[in-house]
């Protein structure tokens, strides 16, 4: 069997997700990370794992931050490092086909869907919002499209019903690095085979915004209970009390039991965004289709707090019957 070589690689991601599969790279695979781009360099506020940052200082790295880079500038950095391979994962710009040509063996993308599904920036958010079933990973040879280019290897995962971006992001992110090491084998060896992406299946995943995040009552309670979790971590849905800014970060859909003895059919008459009622368990608010059960809220200034807590402090602020903005 031939002998596995090491590949020169250059490293292109920004977020956590990428992370996840530097990490890999560094610590599990032959391979020589001889530079890593990223558009910013980010502090990450869950410290239990190492930034980009800390592993381009910590193993002697190349770090350019892109974002104060031109691509001329990028394409002379990579010239000079006789790179063998470019990974991008979740790098967040369109690498142009300068970039894509000067690496010996091409450049490869790990992206967090079921290629042709949720091309784009954010696959997983989507996929949560949206109501999606199962997602996975997908690792493509990179073409002058958005995530079209032909597929290496692609894995399924089962999204589970309480995951957010978060949890589902992490739980991808190690399917991802154990798969790049897998592919990254077989082209060296010569040994994969390249699928080409069916694009009538193709969706598009929109980069999320912070003004999407405000909740709109008049939609239904299933739609926002999935988009508290798609946007957790980030930006987190909202709502506004008192003109003050309320996160919230966890929710359900309310049922009878939860909701109690306020729960009848003269509810579908009350305006979105009214509360139904309280308990230490939840806040139950009208929407434009059923009942949101709020169970975790973050007043703005504050710690995030279960709903007992806050209504200890705030329970002025949502008295049965109030509407929420």
């Amino acid at each position: 069997m031939e002998r596995i070589k090491s590949l020169r690689i250059a490293f292109f991601g920004t977020t956590n997700f990428a992370v996840w599969h530097l990490y890999t790279l560094v610590y599990f695979s032959i391979h020589q990370i001889i530079a890593i781009f990223t558009q910013e360099i980010q502090v990450l506020k869950r410290r239990s794992f190492l930034s980009l940052h800390d592993m381009a200082k910590k193993h002697n790295i190349s770090l350019f931050q892109s974002s104060f880079l031109s691509i001329s500038e990028i394409i002379h950095i990579l010239k000079k490092l006789n790179v063998d391979l470019i990974v991008v994962v979740s790098y967040g710009l369109i690498l142009p086909e300068e970039i894509l040509n000067i690496p010996r063996l091409g450049c490869i993308n790990v992206h967090g869907s079921l290629l042709p599904r949720w091309r784009g920036p954010a696959p997983i958010q989507r996929a949560l919002e949206y109501g999606d079933e199962i997602t996975g990973i997908t690792i493509i040879r990179m073409d002058l499209g958005i995530d079209t280019g032909d597929i290496f290897h692609i894995m399924s995962c089962n999204i589970l019903p309480k995951d957010t971006s978060y949890t589902l992001s992490n739980r991808l992110a190690k399917m991802g690095s154990s798969m790049l090491l897998q592919v990254l084998d077989q082209i060296i060896l010569g040994t994969y085979t390249l699928i080409p992406q069916d694009s009538t299946y193709a969706t598009y995943a929109h980069k999320l915004t912070k003004q999407e995040a405000r909740i709109d009552w008049k939609s239904s309670a299933i739609q926002l209970e999935r988009c508290v979790r798609a946007f957790n971590p980030w930006p987190i849905s909202y709502f506004l009390v008192k003109n003050c800014r309320i996160r919230v970060w966890g929710s359900e859909i309310g049922n009878r039991d939860t909701v109690g003895y306020c729960y009848h059919s003269s509810s579908s008459m009350l305006p979105p965004g009214t509360i139904l009622s309280i308990n230490p368990y939840g806040i139950h608010v009208v929407t434009g289709s059923g009942i949101l059960t709020l169970t975790m809220l973050q007043i703005s200034g504050k710690k995030r707090a279960l709903i007992r807590d806050i209504l200890n402090a705030y329970k002025e602020w949502f008295m049965p019957n109030s509407i929420l903005e």
